[in-house]
């Protein structure tokens, strides 16, 4: 990267943004941290307010910006597809004016043809995001494990809070997880990267493993035992995120939304990231020791 590069990182206050912010000013890159309350915003690099779902908010913010990274999504409400696609659109387009050379954007695995519609939405940013012009960089992770992670949460909270694992089919599904530090040196390494401008890249850990596996790893690592487990073959998508809300901390239509998407397969297929940033990313068991410290080191509990 440029040391005279201006970079906007999108959601800066979110579970990779502060990281990545964090990460590119200890570089001494130039950062502005795009948040919706940019009075209340207390982290490294320069706060702009400004918020996707507003294109009036986004010129301003964008203005003698070089690489834009793209953080945001809307899982929380019932109608993300079309709420990501109309932000998707006007950033682009708002990026395309300000003369932006590239868009970073964190999409997620899957092969095109068995998507989630969380994932199918993903995909689509992805296009969006470009259609203005932009070349945009996607990396496509799984679930990113680390402290304050949605989807790591979901699994550090099920096995700290049921005595024994009552786990639906869909816990059998290949998933490759990767810890957030590998996430935010990718997602560093590509920005104003010649070889990552314009390009798709997946992003994982070493292991693929089942949903089950990485809940019988994180309890070991968290409990120190292993919880029983109890397979229920009937117990549908829609009905898991029931079951979530009951035993964790998610809101029901997070966890819905996640859930339909751990039904499909998301497995790295590519791995020509390491060409580009190079070096080994963490074994799950890593990240998830990583996740519980940083949580310890943040006055919680595991």
């Amino acid at each position: 990267m440029k040391t005279s590069t201006t970079v906007l990182v999108t959601g800066a206050t979110g579970f990779i943004g502060r990281r990545l912010v964090a990460e590119l000013t200890e570089d001494d890159t130039r950062v502005r941290a795009m948040t919706r309350r940019p009075d209340d915003y207390d982290g490294p690099g320069e706060p702009v307010g400004a918020d996707v779902g507003d294109p009036s908010s986004l010129d301003a913010a964008l203005e003698g910006v070089d690489v834009a990274v793209y953080l945001v999504h809307s899982l929380d409400h019932d109608d993300f597809e079309d709420r990501d696609a109309r932000a998707a659109r006007s950033f682009g387009a708002a990026a395309s004016r300000a003369g932006v050379r590239q868009i970073v954007y964190l999409g997620g695995l899957g092969d095109d043809g068995d998507l989630s519609p969380h994932l199918r939405s993903r995909r689509e940013v992805e296009s969006l995001l470009g259609e203005a012009g932009v070349p945009v960089t996607t990396l496509r992770a799984a679930i990113v494990v680390g402290h304050g992670g949605i989807s790591w949460e979901l699994t550090r909270q099920l096995v700290k809070n049921l005595p024994a694992m009552v786990v639906p089919r869909w816990t059998a599904t290949r998933t490759q997880p990767i810890a957030v530090d590998d996430v935010i040196r990718y997602l560093a390494g590509v920005i104003d990267n010649p070889g990552a401008i314009g390009e798709t890249f997946e992003i994982g850990g070493p292991e693929a493993m089942t949903y089950l596996d990485m809940l019988t790893v994180a309890s070991e690592l968290a409990n120190g035992r292993s919880i029983p487990v109890v397979p229920v073959p009937v117990l549908t998508p829609r009905l898991s995120s029931y079951w979530l809300a009951l035993v964790t901390d998610v809101d029901l239509t997070t966890g819905r939304n996640l859930i339909d998407s751990m039904t499909t397969e998301v497995v790295v297929q590519d791995r020509r990231i390491l060409d580009v940033v190079p070096g080994d990313p963490l074994p799950y068991r890593e990240a998830v020791r990583r996740a519980l410290a940083e949580r310890l080191a943040d006055g919680k509990r595991v």
